[in-house]
């Protein structure tokens, strides 16, 4: 690749995170991989036979400025910048809000919402220095609509969509771009570890579940080349969880019809 830029991908050792890491080294791009598990991540770059010159594994811990610092650092020391923050690492723990456990609160709040504002904080300072960089979050659908069931995480997601919306224009005079995505539910272990609760059901009241290659189709072909503020997946759900979130009152007559939907296709699924 001609001009190869480095990335920062968080939550690499499933789902979204190792294939955009490994899409990403494919395309012949710099990668910086992290994970809070590091011995799971050797493993992982060892069956992908991962060039260690082009991609520089690192322990991350998202919950952690220090850790997030460190990082950087030594994005910077290998490589001399960092172009693309692609924030994927996430947290979801399905349940009724009377009856999880407080510590869920934590559990959400400090992963999915702490984790994306401080890598965003850490890694948009650097980028300002440089003049340029692009800042990718990944929120979800849930974080455009209300979602019960999972009240936490749809919580969590409005928090990443607003904080995302906010710094687009405090960086943009900067040269910095920030992206965020909101998919509906991907094919991956988190999605897999829903089907097993009824209150999810929601989640697959849809149509086709998206796959990791729809998102990296999303992020590749349409966030880095385009830039734009935020994308939604599928548009029609988008548009529809945009009209949900305007009439919430409207909407919340429609749950009961979608739940049953969704649970008659978690069972055939």
């Amino acid at each position: 690749m001609a001009n190869p830029k480095v990335i920062i991908v968080t939550g690499c050792t499933s789902g979204i995170g190792l294939h955009m890491a490994c899409a990403f080294a494919k395309q012949g791009h710099k990668v910086v991989a992290t994970a809070r598990n590091l011995e799971r991540l050797q493993i992982i770059a060892a069956n992908e036979s991962w060039d260690p010159n082009q991609v520089l594994l690192e322990q991350l811990d998202i919950r952690s400025p220090v850790a997030w610092q460190h990082t950087i650092d030594r994005a910077i020391e290998r490589w001399g910048r960092v172009d693309v923050l692609l924030n994927n690492a996430g947290y979801l723990k399905p349940g009724y809000i009377h009856e999880l456990d407080p510590s869920e609160i934590d559990a959400h709040l400090d992963t999915n919402v702490k984790g994306t504002i401080m890598g965003s904080q850490v890694t948009a300072k650097q980028m300002v220095k440089q003049g340029s960089g692009h800042i990718i979050n990944i929120a979800s659908l849930a974080g455009i609509a209300p979602v019960p069931g999972l009240a936490l995480y749809a919580t969590s997601k409005f928090a990443v969509r607003g904080f995302s919306l906010s710094i687009a224009d405090e960086l943009k005079p900067y040269g910095v771009s920030v992206t965020v995505l909101c998919p509906d539910a991907v094919e991956t272990p988190m999605l897999e570890m829903e089907r097993d609760y009824e209150e999810t059901a929601l989640v697959f009241s849809g149509g086709k579940i998206l796959s990791v290659i729809d998102i990296e189709n999303a992020i590749i072909n349409r966030a880095m080349k385009r830039k734009p503020l935020e994308i939604a997946l599928p548009g029609t759900r988008g548009f529809l969880a945009k009209l949900s979130s305007f009439l919430p009152e409207i909407s919340s007559k429609a749950i009961g019809q979608l739940k049953k939907k969704g649970l008659k296709n978690q069972r055939r699924q």
